[in-house]
């Protein structure tokens, strides 16, 4: 948690140094996820703000750098999906209720000192969690990627010489090719949205792109409770907290091993859960700790929750003053972003050991992943925890 002592003349250059760098990792993640969810670039882009800013307040681990992530904008595009097919006229308002309520239920997790708990869901699940929420994401991409939905995709030379998809490939290959000691500098997919942007503005190609972010802040709004979804608003509330709960530890532990210091899991939780429900509240998708994002902000020079706060006032400064061109950004760049991320995220170094490893692991990491992809994500997480 904040206090005056993280004020002083020998952390603050590091401390904006690491805000900065965050950021500019930070800002592709945020109109990418954002785009994803249904709900908007500015829900992904004020999800960074106000999950980053009041985690950062009142959390308990200095270095997080919290904001939109793969699981939690996965959750969130089955929440709105289902919400809004229930119930047109308020389904929107109680998927952010939802978010609200998700906070809540961190707040408390925090406050009955369970954090120390959360770290205990064994490997095999988390593994096999993560990996789903991967393939769950890189489904997702093909429609912007390829312009065809997975039901409709064939993979013909139309299909595959067409502008927006050569150009979603090129940044792929960009991302994965994007020399690792160059990334300490200027980070891959600032490269791809650069690129991708000036090739929109001067090629004059038709294709789909984000849309400007309005300079105007986002409106307050009240939660409401729908009678008619009230069982699925608490059990996705929960799913959403968990998955924030599980992302913000895991990072935090990240923090403590590399700077071997020992961060507080509850009051993490606590400031989590904070962010979150203020998150809600205007319309922001869910957050939690960001580990490469906060890795980034370490490495950087962040040493203080000051970075954290600096993150959120810089990436609302750029939305503020320079929100309008994302008009110009393709969303075939961002699909490739996240494609990279879905591949990634996956264990493929457990698949790989998976005939090493005895069978009921194998079997629970393997299970859990198929049940994040066929089922739900709360189904594949209860079971995998219950084996």
């Amino acid at each position: 948690m904040l206090s005056l002592s993280h004020f002083n003349r020998q952390t603050i250059k590091g401390d904006i140094f690491g805000a900065l760098t965050s950021t500019i990792v930070a800002l592709p993640f945020a109109l990418a996820f954002g785009v994803t969810s249904g709900a908007g670039a500015s829900a992904g882009i004020y999800c960074a703000i106000l999950t980053g800013l009041f985690a950062s307040l009142f959390g308990g681990t200095n270095q997080q750098i919290s904001g939109p992530n793969t699981g939690l904008t996965v959750a969130m595009v089955a929440i709105l999906t289902s919400f809004v097919a229930q119930s047109p006229d308020n389904g929107i308002a109680a998927a952010f209720t939802v978010v609200s309520l998700a906070g809540l239920f961190q707040m408390l997790f925090g406050i009955f000192k369970l954090g120390k708990y959360f770290i205990l869901v064994s490997y095999p699940v988390i593994s096999g969690f993560t990996s789903g929420i991967g393939v769950l994401i890189i489904l997702s991409q093909l429609e912007p990627l390829f312009g065809h939905s997975l039901a409709d995709l064939s993979l013909s030379v139309s299909t595959l010489t067409s502008t927006n998809t050569l150009l979603g490939l090129a940044c792929l290959a960009i991302l994965f090719l994007w020399p690792q000691k160059y990334s300490r500098v200027v980070p891959a997919s600032i490269i791809a949205v650069a690129g991708a942007t000036i090739f929109y503005v001067f090629s004059g190609a038709e294709m789909p792109v984000v849309g400007a972010i309005s300079s105007e802040l986002p409106s307050f709004s009240l939660p409401i409770w729908d009678s008619a979804l009230a069982s699925e608003m608490i059990k996705s509330a929960l799913l959403i907290a968990t998955l924030s709960t599980l992302d913000s530890l895991m990072t935090s532990l990240t923090v403590d091993s590399i700077t071997n210091e020992l961060h507080d899991s509850d009051q993490e939780l606590v400031g989590q859960g904070i962010g979150n429900i203020v998150a809600g509240l205007f319309g922001a998708l869910p957050g939690g700790g960001a580990t490469m994002r906060t890795v980034t902000n370490l490495r950087a020079g962040g040493t203080t929750p000051l970075s954290g706060i600096l993150h959120a006032i810089f990436i609302l400064a750029i939305v503020l003053w320079a929100g309008e061109y994302t008009a110009y950004i393709p969303v075939a760049v961002l699909a490739a972003i996240l494609t990279h991320v879905g591949i990634s995220i996956i264990d493929w170094n457990f698949l790989k050991r998976l005939h090493q490893v005895p069978l009921f692991s194998a079997g629970l990491m393997l299970s859990t992943l198929v049940m994040s992809v066929a089922f739900d994500l709360v189904t594949a997480v209860l079971v995998g925890v219950f084996l």
